[in-house]
């Protein structure tokens, strides 16, 4: 053990890294279970080789260089993560269809407690909530793997060049020459703004209190009147999308009308407003029916992804596993 982290507290030391590794492998792999193992992985090799720990760099410079590599192993596969809007184009309600695709297909959601460090800055805190939207992480996955890491590090994590050029075993030309085509290549799809959402001021508040009404009440005249003109609808993991006030309420008011009478309960995910969407139960009360990813734009909802895997979500977020019939949490059984 080296004398520069000794066995007491070396635990600790590394569990503090964990949330803001668990951030940067997120962004690099699009997945909030494959960052939670690539951590692990992390932190396992780093206790291993803790003898080759030199002090030459940090311990935080040290992680990231583990962690950097286990995510370049692990996307050598040459998958990468995205969201329906990346796959197809955006199909009219009467050509809808629910085509499923593989879990491994799909851009993953995250609660924001797992990956997004306290941070008192408030530009800091909102630069931190936008590299983790849905929108930025799936962009990021356009870029090949190193290209992705540099503009991670370098715009992100604001890294200077030197910095990542040493931790990559490269050099800083190669870096500055990295993260120019990372750039170029973000420009070209680049993802649309959404409005800040922590803390919620008060409009965003009354935008998403209206949403929670017109959905729960099933008021379809009410809810186009709360949508961007260009929102857009999906439901990983099926492929479809729609777009636009009439293919949404056409969607909900044909196949989606099986959502009648179901209730939201607030969250967050990915830096934006979320909401556990629950289901009546024929037997009584609600069961869990998809994990609901917000995004405003302009005062009004830009962007409604409904993660359907809620065995896997739900959990994860440590949401109710069902709703009584006044739509409160059921006391486990």
């Amino acid at each position: 053990m080296s004398d520069l982290v000794t066995a007491a507290d070396l635990d600790v030391r590394l569990e503090e890294h964990r949330r803001e590794l668990t951030g940067y492998c997120y962004r690099m792999l699009g997945s909030a279970f494959e960052a939670e193992d690539a951590v692990q992985d992390t932190l396992v090799r780093a206790w291993r080789s803790i003898d080759k720990f030199e002090g030459r760099s940090s311990l935080r410079s040290w992680l990231y260089r583990i962690a950097t590599n286990v995510c370049l192993d692990m996307l050598t596969a040459g998958n990468k993560r995205a969201r329906p809007m990346d796959l197809t184009t955006a199909t009219p309600v009467a050509n809808a269809q629910l085509n499923s695709r593989p879990e491994v297909t799909w851009l993953e959601p995250v609660p924001d407690g797992r990956v997004l460090p306290t941070i008192e800055d408030p530009a800091e805190a909102a630069l931190a909530r936008e590299s983790v939207r849905l929108a930025f992480v799936a962009a990021l996955q356009h870029l090949p793997p190193k290209q992705r890491a540099v503009l991670i590090l370098r715009e992100v994590l604001a890294w200077k060049a030197a910095e990542v050029a040493e931790l990559l075993d490269t050099t800083v030309a190669s870096v500055n020459s990295a993260l120019q085509r990372a750039r170029s290549t973000l420009a070209e799809s680049e993802p649309k703004e959404t409005d800040a959402a922590d803390p919620l001021d008060d409009e965003q508040q009354k935008l998403l209190d209206r949403y929670v009404a017109a959905f729960e009440g099933y008021d379809m005249t009410a809810l186009t009147a709360l949508l961007h003109e260009d929102a857009t609808l999906s439901m990983p993991p099926y492929d479809l999308w729609l777009r636009g006030h009439d293919d949404i309420v056409g969607w909900m008011l044909g196949v989606g009308s099986v959502c009648r009478n179901s209730r939201l309960l607030p969250t967050v995910a990915n830096g934006t407003p979320a909401f556990a969407h629950y289901h009546p139960d024929p037997a009584g009360g609600f069961t869990p029916w998809a994990l609901m990813v917000i995004e405003t734009t302009g005062g009004k909802i830009s962007g409604i992804t409904s993660f359907l895997d809620t065995s896997r979500w739900f959990p994860l977020f440590n949401l109710p596993a069902r709703l009584d019939g006044e739509g409160d949490p059921a006391p486990a059984l």
